[in-house]
């Protein structure tokens, strides 16, 4: 029997949810005893595509019998899809919902899904725990993902969603990175509008960002401005064990929200419908939860 191939497709090597995502695919291969080929496409959707391409038009013996990927840019490659599908190729994409997997379903044999985490309850739990920390209200610093990545438009839909009316929210733009968020600090920082800013608590739609935007604070010149900085609780998202948890419990962080990674899982429901004839549902979600509990923050 021939060897399963999987391609998978991650976003950047510089997130630490990125690194699990690979972590859990190779698990998987392993474990199941697949070929898996890994590639990052360096917060480029460009670049991205062409590599899944270039798999998917592979000449037989190194074509992948399906595809993992998140998607870098606004779109889930619907055209790369397409030719997919109609090379028999499965196609799963992570964390986030494309409008043509159902229309691609009805036509190809080959497995075709979604498998995602369940954005808006993050930015609800996350909401939560602004809520829990700001009983009396005040002004959360919110660093959001790229303006064009679903996810990160459905994480903030689910935090002011929550968040109580006499909160307020400064949004910055990061990259899903720690230096993104850095950079982003800065800017904000050289603004006479953040002179101004009374800000109570400082959130970011990854552990990743909440770090950076915590180095930039760090690289204040004043010691007053420094202490006053670090001093806000500091809240994250994905809550992996060697970073976001690990953080929570050094304080570095006062909460994050743990985000499973979910590429082996799709590695897995791939090799179930390929081997086994297992029907995949459209769409399948992962549950996020608070680190620490929403009843324990306000001891912090």
């Amino acid at each position: 029997m021939t060897k399963l191939r999987i391609f998978v497709s991650l976003t950047t090597k510089d997130n630490d949810y990125q690194i699990e995502q690979a972590i859990s695919a190779e698990q998987a291969a392993r474990k199941l005893n697949i070929e898996l080929q890994l590639d990052y496409a360096d917060n480029d959707a460009i670049n991205q595509s062409t590599q899944i391409l270039k798999a998917v038009q592979s000449p037989d013996p190194l074509r992948p019998h399906a595809v993992v990927f998140e998607p870098v840019g606004g779109t889930a490659l619907p055209q790369v899809a397409r030719a997919a599908a109609s090379a028999g190729i499965g196609w799963a994409i992570l964390n986030r919902e494309a409008s043509y997997v159902a229309d691609l379903r009805k036509t190809s044999t080959a497995p075709i899904f979604s498998l995602s985490s369940d954005h808006l309850e993050i930015g609800r739990i996350q909401g939560r725990q602004i809520a829990e920390l700001l009983p009396q209200g005040g002004t959360v610093l919110y660093i959001q993902g790229p303006t064009e990545n679903s996810a990160a438009k459905e994480r903030t839909i689910g935090m002011y969603d929550v968040k109580p009316a006499n909160i307020q929210v400064i949004l910055l733009k990061g990259q899903w990175t720690e230096e993104s968020a850095q950079k982003t600090v800065r800017s904000w920082l050289k603004l006479s509008t953040s002179q101004r800013a009374t800000v109570d608590l400082i959130a970011a739609q990854d552990d990743s960002m909440a770090i950076g935007a915590r180095k930039a604070f760090q690289e204040l010149p004043a010691e007053s401005d420094r202490e006053h900085w670090l001093k806000l609780p500091y809240l994250g998202c994905d809550g992996l064990p060697s970073t976001g948890q690990a953080w929570v419990r050094n304080g570095l962080l006062t909460a994050t929200v743990f985000v499973p990674p979910n590429a082996g899982q799709a590695i897995e429901m791939l090799v179930d419908a390929i081997q086994k004839k297992k029907t995949l549902p459209e769409t399948a979600l992962t549950v996020p939860a608070s680190i620490p509990a929403l009843g324990k923050l306000k001891k912090r």
